[in-house]
């Protein structure tokens, strides 16, 4: 028997329930991995609460990532005792997650941990910020330097968001923040690299096709108008890395900054990242991000707490990572 976050359905109603499992309840898998950390991503607040369609069979224990300790193993790639990392393909939508002390899958799944790094110290970084981390490496790819001009966050105060805005400072970038809770959460964003912090409303209102240039390059999380008006706002020949719609998944903009700015639209996807770009991006990841990040922008709670964190991360109302102890 193991200890884990099980998800039912009553009556259309996703209930949440902290529960022993035995181990023949395991999906099939190569791979079995003795899990220590998961961390809350707003997807996973989701999932928990029912309040998105991320899961469509029951029971399911959420979790789309986690790090732990392989125990057993059907693939030459992994032996007993190895450390690794799961994000992403599905884990913890349609295939139970990392919310839980046992987990079986998919040897293809996995990623060994990288030197440097600890099982939470990956979890700290997660999803969100393997994601961030791809954002950021889209933008360089596309051409946009810290000389470029200021660099845009959007959804800062969140997973990705925070991460994002470690990562380019970093690398010398001049980085404005957009966040819906700037009393809150300015002073934060600010020390963790953000030149300037800006309210969300700013965003928010209805732009013209074409607005005075701002941006060299945008990290957005958020879609809808904020992304819109981002849009409308960017340097010609700037670059927009989209991974989120915590605004909505609807784009109300025109083709005026595409075709008379020449902007990039760049679509992050960390979900089906292939092993070898997910391994590249966690060693700069790991490389790049300073102790204080972890220090300032994470908070660990027991896998108890998760069912209520939810409820609060899809309200907007949780900052930075939650890194969530299983073992």
């Amino acid at each position: 028997m193991f200890k884990a976050l099980v998800l039912t359905q009553i009556e259309k109603q996703t209930q949440a329930e902290v529960r022993q499992v035995p181990l023949t309840d395991l999906p099939q898998g190569d791979v079995l991995v003795d899990v220590v950390y998961s961390s809350l991503n707003y997807k996973d607040g989701l999932a928990v609460t029912g309040l998105g369609k991320i899961i469509r069979q029951f029971p399911m224990v959420p979790g789309i990532d986690f790090a732990g300790v392989v125990s057993e193993s059907a693939d030459p790639r992994y032996q007993a005792g190895d450390q690794v990392i799961l994000t992403g393909w599905g884990v913890g939508e349609n295939h139970w997650g990392g919310m839980a002390q046992k987990a079986r899958v998919n040897a293809d799944w996995l990623v060994p941990m990288p030197q440097e790094c600890d099982a939470a110290k990956a979890m700290m970084i997660g999803t969100a910020g393997l994601t961030a981390m791809l954002c950021v490496q889209a933008l360089q790819s596309a051409g946009v330097t810290p000389e470029a001009g200021e660099v845009l966050v959007t959804g800062a105060s969140g997973g990705v968001g925070s991460v994002a805005v470690t990562l380019l400072s970093q690398l010398g970038y001049r980085v404005v923040a957009s966040s819906g809770r700037v009393e809150e959460n300015g002073e934060w964003l600010k020390q963790l690299g953000a030149t300037d912090v800006i309210d969300r409303s700013e965003l928010e209102q209805d732009s013209r096709p074409l607005e005075k240039q701002r941006w060299a390059g945008v990290v957005d999380t958020v879609g809808n108008k904020v992304l819109a008006t981002a849009l409308a706002q960017m340097n010609y020949g700037g670059s927009a890395a989209i991974c989120g719609l915590a605004g909505g998944f609807a784009l109300p903009t025109t083709v005026m900054p595409f075709i008379l700015r020449g902007v990039n639209l760049l679509g992050v996807d960390s979900v089906s990242c292939p092993f070898a770009k997910r391994q590249q991006a966690w060693a700069q990841a790991i490389a790049l991000l300073p102790e204080r990040f972890y220090e300032q922008a994470c908070q660990t709670v027991e896998l108890d707490a998760v069912p209520e964190l939810a409820q609060k991360i899809v309200a907007g109302k949780v900052t930075g990572r939650v890194l969530v102890k299983v073992s």
